[in-house]
């Protein structure tokens, strides 16, 4: 992907109003709501991590903004609607030339609320210890949020596929009920993790290329009901494992795997605690199994066949934990070379965690005031929207550096970035010739020093320039109406 139309695939190029493209799929029950999200998303856009009155600016368009929230009509997959739309067009544009792949994770949204029931409960918070020396727990109220982010080999984030929101209105008791209840004998869809079974097929069926496609989430996700489902859909999964499984030999996979010597080397460079970076040789070992459902699940679920990787560390580092992953995948394993790719795939799952990290600390959705759980998870679904806006931003300029500036930004931007330019001097030597050049030139607005050594410039530090950016054309615009009369 280094042309600047694989660029375009990508995301959309930015004309008057890149908003417009994203949520011109979108479906309401009243036209007006989608109007009413356009201005919304314009409005949080332009107040870039702000709160909803620094955003709106004026007492009717915070009514109006309240109002949409809460209306009963509006939910996320409505919001949504329109940029799952625009990432399944850029999921095509793609899907020929590469594998791509479908991030999954779970975050969490923690709020401050004197009544927690019109949110949530979220979980209890170990708080200290009293004089006595018993723990002192604080339960937190919040919301749990799911979601399927499909990007690129290179990184590159296509957009979201499915998300899933929940709450929860109690949960004293749920361990000690572990104690007499086994977990895996119980029906996944009576538990909270049937999220992972859900959003999987949302995903797969929204980009409606299964073949083309490959899932891939943590130990989280070593559920073998998903497993299952990932062969119903005839889509294909890597996942982390922690569940030492039944194999059709009656033996553990682990005792399986302790039995395969190594078929290769693999060295990646690694950062320890303190940033320091070290050269980390791993271990591959890689073995084609059949697994066994659990126990009182065999009548629903059939054995499957399916690549064990395990990729561990050579001796003991120090200062960081050492690397040892055991992946699951439905793929066939025959080199060194085929095992290097799915550890390359399964290192990208750290995407979604940025994803999530940009959506509460760039738009600071855990900050949000709205005081009920369908109000907030609305407006997580818009930020959402934004928030991949930044991340699409900061990882296409990293992936075809030399694409147009025009599949970022518009006409206006990049006029006003020119002119800033020359009046700054960080940024008089810069030609905005290419996206690389522009997304350079936001940065420095954002306070990016671009020395010798500095990495690429990150996602806050992007959002922090587009939101001068912001600022600058805002002023451009009210001097040309001024000038107008």
């Amino acid at each position: 992907m280094n042309s600047s139309s694989d660029s375009n695939a990508k995301g959309n190029s930015a004309s008057s109003d890149w908003a417009d493209e994203e949520l011109s799929g979108g479906v309401f029950a009243d036209p007006r709501h989608g109007k009413r999200l356009h201005k919304l998303l314009k409005a949080i856009t332009f107040g870039k991590g702000g709160s909803m009155p620094w955003s709106c600016q004026d007492w009717a368009s915070i009514k109006a903004a309240y109002r949409f929230f809460s209306n009963p009509r509006v939910s996320p997959a409505t919001i949504l609607s329109g940029h799952l739309n625009a990432t399944r067009k850029r999921f095509e544009a793609v899907c020929g030339q590469q594998t791509v792949l479908v991030l999954h994770d779970t975050t969490e949204f923690v709020y401050k609320r004197k009544k927690m029931e019109a949110i949530g409960l979220l979980k209890t918070a170990f708080m200290g210890n009293d004089s006595q020396g018993r723990s002192r727990l604080h339960t937190l109220c919040g919301l749990l949020m799911h979601s399927s982010l499909v990007v690129t080999r290179d990184g590159v984030p296509l957009g979201l596929a499915a998300v899933h929101f929940w709450t929860r209105k109690k949960f004293k008791g749920t361990t000690a009920l572990k104690k007499r209840i086994n977990s895996t004998r119980q029906p996944i869809e009576g538990k909270e993790s049937r999220r992972w079974v859900t959003c999987l097929r949302r995903a797969t069926r929204l980009l409606a290329k299964p073949e083309a496609i490959v899932h891939v989430g943590d130990r989280e996700s070593d559920i073998y009901e998903l497993f299952a489902a990932a062969k119903q859909e005839r889509t294909h999964f890597l996942f982390r494992t922690c569940v030492d499984r039944l194999t059709g030999s009656q033996v553990r996979v682990s005792a399986l795997m302790a039995e395969v010597r190594v078929k290769g080397l693999h060295r990646v460079e690694v950062q320890d605690k303190d940033g320091n970076t070290a050269l980390a040789v791993l271990e591959l070992r890689y073995r084609r199994l059949r697994l066994l459902p659990p126990e009182g699940k065999k009548k629903r679920y059939p054995e499957l066949d399916l690549t064990v990787l395990h990729a561990e560390e050579r001796g003991t580092p120090e200062n960081r934990e050492a690397i040892n992953w055991k992946l699951v995948t439905d793929l066939p394993i025959h080199s060194r070379q085929q095992a290097i790719e799915k550890l390359n795939w399964y290192a990208l799952r750290w995407k979604i965690e940025t994803f999530h990290k940009i959506l509460k600390s760039g738009a600071r959705a855990e900050e949000a005031k709205l005081r009920t759980a369908p109000r907030l998870v609305n407006l997580i679904a818009v930020l959402c929207i934004l928030s991949w806006r930044i991340f699409w931003m900061t990882m296409i300029n990293r992936a075809t550096p030399e694409a147009d500036p025009r599949v970022a930004l518009t006409e206006t931007e990049l006029l006003l970035l020119q002119h800033t330019g020359k009046q700054s001097k960080a940024l008089q030597s810069e030609t905005l010739s290419s996206l690389n050049a522009a997304i350079l030139a936001i940065a420095k607005l954002g306070g990016y020093l671009h020395r010798a050594k500095d990495p690429p410039p990150g996602n806050f530090i992007l959002w922090r320039g587009l939101a001068r950016l912001t600022d600058i054309q805002l002023g451009f615009l009210l001097a040309k109406q001024l000038v107008g009369k």
